[in-house]
């Protein structure tokens, strides 16, 4: 049999849909949800990197034809799903189409005329954030993990996010953010490298001692991940600069040292929907949460206000472990990442604790309070005041 009857044959078995079909589709989609990525039939594109990365329809996704029956699982587990193929004229996407079925899917069909067909037609497409050979060496770990992939980590070169504070919880989070390959990190702290800082604050160095942290914090990660680039913020939060400083980031750590800054945070995160990594450490403990604006508890919902100075220690006053910053900063970076690649089970709701002297993690189940004066029922975001309480300590670790 020739190829050109094998491929008539397999036309006759699966199902073709036309330009137009696909078009409206396409613009449907981005009517919804606006980026072309809401509900309605599975775009994928099957065609070779090189192709891939000249443009592509809004919307699609990326599974090369080599590896269509290695991953489809993967990315579209249910076998019922609608799912149209397309590759540069309509062959490949054929046949593809036909294998899938094999596989079991019972919703399949190739666009007819590909890409080629899509362009020619004036109809509007995209193109790709490439990585370049260095980056794929780079984050080649990353890449082969299915739940990250090449996508997965162009997205995260591609996300910015805000380090509060560059000290005990802000250098391992800061560090492994970066190595992860977060193509924007900013840093905010008003103060500059110590000595004493140097016990537990990876990111600083004695030969940069006197230093302002975020500069310092920007040296060092400028050596570690040229792809990164460091925003520095050399100030305090306070309710005149904080929704100015934390609306351009994705979402933001926070290794904040006092709990004005903490208060400060969390209203202002929740004004602007903005999720929060928060963690804490005291002497040999710590606790890491996820604060998801309206999904979860809120930092009021645990604590409405904030407590008395006499009852805030600082960790200049009671001590801390210097590796127990480690832990809790490289959770907190692997919190933020999960949430930025939309994969695992975040933090929400949950509050992790852990005891280094006794080597354990304990888990508690927080839950939203509907009379939470800032995401309780009725509270509406643009209503949130936003409160300096300058009256409380603000050592710093």
């Amino acid at each position: 049999m020739s190829f050109g009857k094998y491929l008539k044959d397999v036309k006759a078995q699966i199902r073709e849909v036309d330009l137009e079909t696909v078009r409206k589709t396409v613009e449907a989609r981005k009517g919804k949800s606006g980026d072309g990525n809401g509900a309605g039939p599975i775009l994928i594109d099957v065609r070779e990197k090189d192709e891939w990365t000249e443009g592509f329809i809004p919307g699609a996704q990326w599974i090369p034809r080599g590896f269509l029956e290695l991953r489809i699982e993967d990315q579209v587990p249910e076998r019922s799903s609608e799912i149209v193929l397309y590759c540069a004229g309509g062959t490949r996407s054929a046949l593809a189409a036909r294998s899938l079925a094999d596989l079991g899917y019972t919703n399949v069909k190739s666009m007819a005329g590909g890409f080629t067909a899509w362009k020619r037609a004036g109809l509007s497409y995209e193109h790709p954030f490439v990585m370049t050979q260095e980056q794929s060496l780079r984050y080649a770990r990353h890449t082969m993990l299915p739940e990250v992939g090449e996508k997965g980590q162009v997205k995260l070169l591609q996300s910015k996010v805000l380090c509060l504070g560059a000290g005990g919880l802000g250098s391992p989070s800061g560090l492994y953010l970066a190595a992860a390959g977060v193509g924007t990190i900013g840093f905010v702290d008003d103060d500059v490298v110590d000595q004493s800082n140097l016990q537990r604050q990876i990111l600083h160095a004695t030969d940069r001692v006197g230093l302002p942290k975020v500069e310092s914090a920007s040296i060092a990660i400028g050596k570690l991940n040229p792809d990164v680039k460091v925003i520095q913020h050399q100030t305090r939060l306070s309710s005149d600069n904080v929704l100015d400083i934390i609306k351009d980031y994705d979402l933001i750590v926070d290794g904040a040292d006092n709990f004005p800054t903490r208060y400060l945070l969390n209203d202002a995160a929740l004004k602007l929907n903005k999720p929060v990594v928060h963690a804490s450490i005291y002497r040999f403990e710590g606790q890491v949460t996820t604060f998801l604006p309206y999904e979860g508890p809120c930092y009021r919902c645990l604590y409405p206000s904030p407590p008395p100075p006499d009852m805030a220690p600082s960790c200049q006053e009671a001590g801390v472990l210097g590796v127990l910053c480690g832990v809790i900063g490289s959770l907190q970076a692997n919190e933020a990442i999960k949430l930025l690649l939309g994969i695992g089970k975040p933090l929400a709701g949950r509050l992790l604790m852990y005891d280094a002297l006794g080597l354990k993690f304990r888990e508690l189940k927080l839950r939203r309070d509907p009379t939470c004066p800032t995401c309780g029922e009725g509270v509406k975001p643009e209503n949130i005041q936003l409160i300096d309480y300058q009256e409380f300590c603000n050592v710093r670790l």
